[in-house]
């Protein structure tokens, strides 16, 4: 299991995570990759945009996030994403992409169907109606499973 700490590439060294997430309006992936090192882990916020995507991918990026896919309550979404922009990047691309965005376990088998590595949750884990371990259990199933 990995630990990575969410927009501060310098606190994720200081306090030894083994990676980084940041988004478009945080520090650039070439400061990320320096804060981490060669073998931490960079992700990128790409929103909804292919384009964004794409960059990140040829910068070096280990994954991509896409979304917000459904409504969240977690943080403002100023984008929402559409389930085919997953299986768009699943069919061209090696580089793993990450779903986010409003995601619980009643809507994340289509993410994982259409192609999405890896679920960032966080709601739909802390707000389940048996609790976070159940949720996490489902969750597990589900990608195990395929979708």
């Amino acid at each position: 299991m990995a630990v990575l700490l969410n927009d501060r590439p310098d606190l994720a060294f200081e306090t030894g995570c083994d990676g980084v997430h940041v988004g478009q309006t945080d520090a650039s992936y070439k400061a990320a990759r320096q804060a981490v090192g060669p073998e931490g882990i960079v992700g990128i916020t790409c929103h909804d945009s292919r384009h964004l995507a794409m960059e990140a991918g040829e910068a070096g990026a280990d994954y991509v996030a896409f979304g917000a896919f459904f409504p969240t309550e977690t943080k403002e979404a100023p984008t929402r994403a559409e389930i085919e922009l997953l299986e768009w990047w699943h069919g061209l691309f090696t580089v793993p992409c990450v779903a986010i965005g409003g995601i619980t376990v009643e809507n994340c088998r289509p993410l994982v169907t259409a192609g999405a590595d890896f679920l960032a949750v966080s709601g739909g884990v802390w707000n389940h109606p048996e609790g976070p371990e159940a949720a996490v259990r489902a969750f597990a199933k589900i990608c195990a499973d395929g979708g």
